[in-house]
């Protein structure tokens, strides 16, 4: 099995909750109660035991220099976005890799519900496919606790259907909008509503739970107010489970992340977004979300840092260790890199420790060059 593949089965895995021998994370799917177990060179552990050391002794990391040092030992627990999970993922597995004696926990309780953990002080880096929000940010101060924030990846949000609608071949943002609004909750029920050359079908809709940072920035990004949605369609914070109901129904209509959708390719139909600006419709790939071609669904994705613990040596040696590698990695699990200077720049943020957001809660249109030029 290659590492791609493998690492896509540990993120079905992961969001199903379910344990995989010899992997390096323990998923806590959906804001359930499994606990996070470190990584473990043999079978893992049952639900619920006490996580035990990753190495499962003193060994040295083989080949650890001065430089990397062997002795190296902790923890460092993350949880939050399941868009940002199979970045972390990849970056606890190679990270482990080098430092065996560190035990990296990776968890899936959506943007929302790994921030309140973060602000709670419960976990030590919080994934994020959204900036904080101000509320999130007040339960941090309130807490105590302070924050690097660190882009590490770009990713677009993409509408899918069946692979046997044949209707469907692009939609606009006042399309979307019509379907996902508020006020189309019991009314807007049929595809025929949408455009009346289209089948008098029922549409079913699959999207992200309320605490989903995907949910929040769709719903900022085509109904012009984050949070504000219907809310008679099947909800989950777990993609796959999406993926599975738009595959199954031929009269589906859902969004999520870009990674799944291409993961899944033939399972689901990615459906091309007009660009507002342009006015042309654009099939959401790597490259038109690089570009800025694809809009409004392209957003940055995040870490968040907790000031308290960045100076605990195995935590400083992960986050300098996840910027460094975050390109690479980014693009092995299907995500679009930064430049190489928007790391560095990172880099540099999180080694001054610079705390607070630069960015004022869910944006829309964000490009990535944007993003490099507020990191500078």
């Amino acid at each position: 099995m290659t590492t791609m593949s493998r690492r896509r089965l540990l993120a079905r895995f992961a969001a199903l909750g379910l344990t995989v021998p010899a992997t390096s994370v323990l998923i806590a799917a959906c804001g359930g109660q499994a606990t996070p177990t470190p990584a473990a060179g043999g079978a893992s552990p049952t639900a619920g035991a006490t996580p035990t050391p990753a190495s499962g002794g003193a060994t040295p990391a083989a080949g650890a220099t001065a430089t990397r040092p062997a002795q190296l030992s902790g923890t460092v627990t993350i949880d939050g976005s399941s868009t940002v999970f199979p970045i972390s993922e990849a970056v606890a597995e190679e990270f482990q890799k080098q430092y065996p004696q560190v035990k990296v926990t990776v968890g899936i309780s959506g943007t929302g519900g790994g921030f309140q953990k973060f602000c709670n002080k419960e976990i030590d880096i919080s994934d994020a496919s959204r900036p904080i929000k101000d509320s999130e940010l007040q339960a941090c101060q309130q807490n105590g606790r302070e924050f690097i924030e660190l882009p590490v990846a770009f990713d677009g949000l993409v509408v899918v259907v069946n692979p046997q609608n044949d209707w469907v071949n692009h939609l606009t943002v006042e399309e979307l909008k019509l379907i996902w609004k508020p006020e189309s909750q019991g009314v807007i029920t049929r595809w025929n509503q949408v455009r009346p050359n289209w089948p008098d079908a029922p549409l079913n809709l699959y999207g992200p739970g309320t605490d989903s940072g995907t949910f929040d920035y769709f719903t900022e990004a085509i109904n012009g107010k984050a949070g504000a949605s219907r809310g008679d369609y099947t909800a989950s914070e777990d993609d796959n489970v999406l993926v599975q109901g738009v595959a199954g129904d031929k009269y589906a209509l859902g969004y999520f992340g870009l990674a799944y959708a291409i993961e899944n390719a033939g399972r689901v139909k990615i459906v091309p977004i007009v660009n507002p600006k342009t006015g042309q419709p654009v099939d959401p790939n790597l490259e038109t979300v690089k570009t800025g071609q694809y809009q409004p669904l392209s957003r940055p994705l995040f870490i968040y840092v907790a000031r308290d613990q960045a100076d605990r040596p195995e935590v400083k040696t992960f986050v300098e260790f996840y910027l460094q590698n975050a390109a690479t990695l980014a693009e092995e699990v299907g995500y679009i890199p930064l430049p190489d200077e928007a790391y560095e720049l990172a880099l540099r943020r999180f080694q001054q420790r610079k705390t607070g957001s630069v960015f004022k809660g869910v944006e829309v249109g964000v490009s990535i060059e944007d993003v490099l030029k507020r990191e500078e």
